[in-house]
């Protein structure tokens, strides 16, 4: 990827990043209190860093509208969502992390190391196409592939694979990994009860079902079994 993420400041990486990350998986629009939200900083200073990467070139933003990255900002947005997921990976595969524990160490690690850091890890790696939580790795070129994978809370009844589990709350990663619910595992939905605000889920090799709320549900992404 010819665009380098040391060229612009942490602060800056950060809610390209994030703005970025916001639509991935989603298509509601990406506010500055939503960026508050996530980043946590008030009102006022998103205002004013969005102000300052608008001047930059790197998104647009009309007052009380959605941000938007333009094309130079979502490749700066990309090259930082490779290197944080090269990261984790790293961090899960060689160093030996949990992928509960993996998010915080890859956001200190990605404005620390070099472009070419980046490319070692990853060729150690084997050029990987998705993190621990099955998140898609950029390739170097930019290019970004997601899987053909939707929320359970949303789909209906039947037989399913783990696609992507969300990494936003490490305690709910620790309880899944606790009762199977882990990328690539085989899983029928067996029932949802609206009512109630609880999916029943049959995870392959586990005797007895799992009871998830919305929640839980919501944070993990299915896709059809191979």
């Amino acid at each position: 990827m010819s665009t380098s993420a040391a060229t612009l400041s942490a602060v800056s990486q950060d809610y390209l990043k994030v703005i970025w990350g916001a639509q991935e998986w989603s298509d509601v629009p990406v506010t500055t209190k939503l960026l508050a939200s996530r980043l946590g900083v008030g009102p006022s200073t998103v205002s004013e860093t969005v102000k300052r990467l608008a001047d930059a070139g790197l998104v647009s933003h009309r007052p009380y509208g959605a941000v938007e990255l333009t094309a130079s900002g979502r490749a700066h947005a990309v090259a930082m969502v490779r290197r944080h997921r090269l990261l984790e990976t790293y961090l899960v595969e060689k160093l030996g992390y949990g992928w509960d524990e993996v998010h915080d160490e890859a956001e200190v690690l990605e404005h620390a190391v070099s472009d070419r850091f980046v490319e070692r890890v990853a060729d150690l790696l084997g050029h990987p196409d998705r993190d621990p939580h099955g998140d898609p790795i950029p390739a170097a070129d930019g290019t970004v592939h997601l899987p053909d994978a939707h929320v359970m809370w949303r789909v209906a009844t039947g037989e399913y694979r783990v696609a992507r589990i969300s990494d936003a709350d490490p305690e709910l990663l620790r309880y899944l990994e606790g009762v199977g619910l882990v990328l690539d595992a085989h899983v029928t939905l067996v029932e949802r009860r609206a009512v109630t605000g609880v999916v029943s889920v049959q995870v392959a090799g586990r005797a007895d079902s799992v009871e998830l709320g919305e929640v839980a549900a919501s944070a993990i992404w299915l896709s059809a079994r191979d």
